[in-house]
């Protein structure tokens, strides 16, 4: 009956040490940056991708420059 009781109380001890390490370690963390998505379009005139806030849009037609945006333009693009 004392073997039990041993047993027992290893048992109990071991199951409080890792429920209390378990509550008080810090959560893991990946290292990983969050994943984030960018819109982009192609410039009209020369065809590049770019991201959408960084592009010029005139009607329906994006443009990587301003240059593009009045060569295309001139050109009869519009």
């Amino acid at each position: 009956m004392g073997l039990f009781r041993l047993l027992f109380w290893i048992i109990l001890i071991a199951a409080a040490f890792w429920l209390w390490r378990r509550l008080t370690s810090k959560p893991k963390t990946t290292g990983e940056p969050p994943l984030t998505t960018v819109t982009t379009v192609r410039c009209a005139e020369c065809g590049v991708h770019l991201p959408r806030e960084q592009a010029l849009q005139s009607h329906d037609r994006w443009y990587c420059s301003q240059a593009h945006l009045e060569q295309d333009s001139k050109s009869g693009g519009n």
